[in-house]
């Protein structure tokens, strides 16, 4: 139901959005049960000319059931939840499938910067590739990512992929995602960081496995005669020394 209003693009989205689905109907059907017993209440017992009103202490037992059984239903259902969240939480934070392609995910105010393994798959290396507020990622293929920011607290947040990572100064935060759906989604910043905190906006392509290679080959190799896919920014090549694009916080 919610990918109807935003596309599911990642591997765990799907999971994510069920989790979501099992609360907002538990919490649904409780919000109608109660707002019908209250109003059904309400209408019971309003005010009648030539009726007193009935004090009740709410001591008896049979009393205290109209209070005790939602509370056991309610812990129940916290149960599922909880136990649901968990399940979540395990797949999609604790347990990351093997890493086939790597990125390198830079916070400052206020714009983000994206480190792309090169053709050897691997950072830090002399063909990494550098792209600001743009990624670029492969369709089907799962990225590990190294999450750092410069100066603020930031957030990363795609909520197509159903993804949200803190950013947090002086501290690598690693992650994963496995894209799922060709196309350009948003990405945003989850966290006040500033005044420009409306104008960090971002975007992560998702190609196919042709177009990522072609891509690719194309700024590894600018002589290529292949066709490739036109950034919709500036793309430079990181050499591995550059002290320009090392890690926050360390020299080179």
């Amino acid at each position: 139901m919610i990918s109807w209003l935003l596309p599911q693009a990642s591997s765990f989205a799907s999971t994510v959005d069920g989790l979501v689905l099992l609360i907002s109907v538990i919490v649904g059907v409780w919000f109608i049960l109660a707002e019908a017993v209250l109003f059904g209440l309400i209408v019971k017992f309003q005010a009648r000319d030539g009726v007193r009103g009935r004090y009740v202490s709410g001591e008896e037992k049979t009393e205290k059931r109209w209070v005790s059984y939602p509370h056991y239903a309610v812990i129940v259902f916290d149960i599922i939840i909880i136990a649901a969240a968990l399940r979540v939480w395990n797949d999609v934070k604790v347990v990351a499938p093997p890493s086939e392609e790597q990125v390198r995910i830079v916070a400052q105010q206020w714009s983000w910067t994206f480190v792309h393994a090169g053709l050897d798959g691997r950072l830090d290396t002399a063909d990494d590739i550098r792209t600001v507020d743009d990624m670029y990622v492969r369709r089907g293929r799962v990225y590990t990512f190294e999450l750092h920011s410069r100066d603020v607290v930031h957030s990363f947040s795609v909520p197509a992929f159903r993804l949200k990572q803190d950013a947090v100064p002086g501290r690598i935060i690693r992650g994963w995602f496995r894209p799922t759906l060709e196309g350009t989604f948003d990405i945003q910043c989850a966290e006040m960081c500033g005044l420009g905190h409306g104008l960090m906006p971002g975007r992560v392509h998702i190609g196919s496995p042709t177009q990522h290679e072609e891509w690719m080959r194309g700024l590894t190799n600018p002589g290529a005669t292949a066709r490739t896919v036109t950034p919709a920014t500036p793309v430079t090549r990181v050499a591995a020394n550059d002290p320009a694009y090392a890690h926050p916080g360390e020299t080179r």
